[in-house]
């Protein structure tokens, strides 16, 4: 009998994309996605045709859950993106992208964005040598991220960084093992977003 892979991953193979919620196991073969890539329940195999708001709203439960945000909290990211110049989407996209949590995780200090969540609160991170914890604090070129001055948040960055060793870093960001260091080298753009969603769609659902 095949071990229960959790709600978690159900959500990845629901959505039919890796949402990383369960971290580094995400890479391996032990991931839900690469077992089995239909969806939970009975019957699964039968696709029904997404309507097209079906299509908006898997697309924007799609961003919700990889960037773990509750409905609020996306919403006020929305609102934010509408009245920023330039394209919604995008707009969108690079805040959620510059979240504090979404950094941890993409220089390997966490193993899943909500384990990087679990860090701030705990005061384990610095930025700029100063203490944190808000999770959704928006990172700014230059800023330098390092573990608090203490063996209990040093040996959870280190932790991290041996579990995810094999993860790719974005280039917007740069890091250094020994100590660890990430830094902030530039702004992230629309290609810097891994997660392959069709932002356009949650503009038309949330403008409605």
């Amino acid at each position: 009998m095949a071990r229960n892979t959790g709600p978690k991953c159900k959500l990845c193979r629901r959505e039919g994309v890796k949402l990383f919620l369960k971290g580094a196991r995400c890479d391996t073969a032990r991931c839900a996605l690469e077992r089995r890539e239909y969806p939970p329940g009975m019957h699964s195999w039968r696709r029904r045709k997404i309507s097209p708001y079906g299509q908006q709203l898997r697309e924007k439960q799609k961003l919700k859950r990889y960037y773990g945000l509750l409905e609020r909290q996306f919403r006020l990211y929305f609102q934010r993106a509408e009245h920023a110049k330039g394209n919604t989407g995008e707009n969108l996209l690079l805040a959620l992208e510059r979240r504090l949590d979404n950094v941890l995780t993409c220089l390997g200090f966490a193993t899943s964005r909500s384990h990087a969540r679990q860090l701030v609160r705990h005061e384990h991170i610095l930025v700029n040598n100063s203490k944190v914890t808000v999770p959704a604090q928006e990172v700014k070129v230059d800023d330098q991220i390092t573990p608090a001055n203490k063996e209990k948040s040093q040996g959870a960055i280190a932790a991290s960084l041996e579990s995810t060793q094999n993860h790719s870093m974005p280039s917007w960001l740069e890091a250094t093992l020994d100590p660890p260091v990430g830094k902030v080298v530039r702004m992230p753009t629309r290609e810097d977003v891994s997660l392959p969603v069709r932002e356009q769609l949650v503009v038309e659902l949330l403008s409605k």
